[in-house]
């Protein structure tokens, strides 16, 4: 009877101590902004919703945003979906060098940017399911992913009479923010509102199977609006795919060959509920934004789950520093346009949480819908922002 009493006094005590730890608040991090870093020229003309912003070695700002409406044209027998996001570069200091990719015919609706060790710059695109890799000249190296074939369209009515609606089209999943300029919301076209492009078929594990018509491509390889793009040390590469059919990682090796994929949509360790962001440690460790289940899940390098962190929001996107001690940065947006509740966390690889900073609005030093975070180094980040159109470099103070 004692010794029960005793596990129960244990238990008791065990449970009081979860229950302080989960209450304990997150410690505010002091920093400073600049949200007038980047000096647009009028080549530039504006940024408009920055969906993704990396650095190279040099300290040079790459910049991806969605700065008008993807529009479409009919062709012969198809309607063309493009334009509508451009790639910019700017010296360390923020001054304009060159447009990059520019009238592209992957460029639709961005989604992410990266820059990999090599110092080449890799776009996502979410209007035209394609990962788009540049070398330190600007040259297009490799394409992953395809673009629909043909987008379904409203025919044009005779005047005075009420639109025709075409017929239905595949559905996509809407992400949140879909439709308001948020993370994962392709901007309809302005000219020609097409349905949501044709989407491969999902296979759990697999991904879009490929076929004509459909995104076609070697099994696995097509992808349904993928989000982000990472590398381990080999040169694989691993995509973020994403918020549309598939909820998977895809793996390829450096020269862009389909390896392999692991997850479905699920609540599951290894399941996913909109992938929004994916990055790597040093180790080979992938930790995955896996935002619609309010975790960020960690695997190896073959996609085996090894564990999750909780309790930091709903991550939208991740970056990992460089450093010898190395953190990961994880942006909350609190509610689809970002305006509620927003933060962005430090977080030890432990999965400890070290410290939060910034809230929702739109003055310096506050966040609308953190899309991207570049964190080359620990204590200068670039944030991203899709609904306040702007880049802004946060400095963290030492404690």
């Amino acid at each position: 009877m004692k010794r029960i009493f005793a596990i129960g006094l244990a238990a008791a005590a065990l449970a009081a101590v979860v229950s302080l730890v989960a209450q304990t608040p997150v410690p505010e991090i002091a920093f400073d902004s600049n949200a007038d870093l980047l000096k647009l020229q009028p080549a530039t003309g504006f940024l408009g919703e920055v969906a993704g912003v990396a650095t190279n070695s040099k300290g040079n700002i790459f910049v991806y945003t969605r700065t008008g409406h993807p529009y479409a044209t009919i062709g012969d027998s198809r309607t063309f979906y493009h334009a509508g996001s451009r790639l910019f570069e700017f010296s360390s200091n923020g001054n304009f060098v060159k447009e990059l990719g520019q009238d592209l015919y992957g460029f639709n609706a961005a989604q992410g940017l990266r820059v990999d060790p090599q110092d080449n710059v890799w776009a996502v695109d979410i209007g035209s399911n394609q990962i788009i890799k540049f070398d330190t000249n600007g040259a297009v190296q490799l394409v992953l992913g395809r673009k629909p074939e043909t987008i379904g369209v409203r025919p044009a009515a005779a005047r005075g009479a009420a639109p025709v609606e075409a017929g239905p089209a595949p559905a996509v999943p809407a992400a949140p923010g879909a439709g308001r300029g948020g993370r994962g919301g392709a901007p309809a076209p302005a000219a020609a509102a097409p349905a949501a492009a044709p989407q491969a078929p999902a296979l759990a594990g697999r991904g879009g199977t490929g076929g004509r018509g459909a995104g076609a491509g070697t099994a696995g390889s097509a992808f349904s609006r993928p989000t982000d793009v990472a590398w381990d040390r080999a040169g694989n590469i691993f995509i973020a795919d994403g918020i549309g059919t598939n909820n998977r990682i895809a793996k390829f090796d450096k020269d862009g060959k389909f390896l392999k994929s692991w997850g479905q949509t699920g609540a599951e360790n290894g399941q996913f509920n909109g992938v929004r962001s994916i990055a790597l440690d040093a180790q080979g460790n992938i930790y995955v934004a896996d935002a619609g289940n309010n975790r960020i899940q960690i695997f190896d390098g073959e996609g085996t789950f090894k564990s999750q962190i909780t309790n930091i929001g709903s991550p939208q996107t991740l970056c990992i520093s460089r450093g010898a001690t190395q953190y990961i940065y994880s942006a909350h947006s609190g509610d689809p346009d970002g305006m509620v509740d927003a933060a962005i966390y430090k977080i030890g690889l432990d999965g400890k949480v070290l410290g939060k900073f910034g809230s929702a609005g739109k003055l310096p030093k506050q966040f609308g819908l953190v899309n991207s975070i570049d964190c080359r180094n620990d204590n200068e980040l670039l944030i991203g922002e899709m609904i306040n159109w702007r880049v802004q470099k946060v400095t963290l103070r030492a404690r």
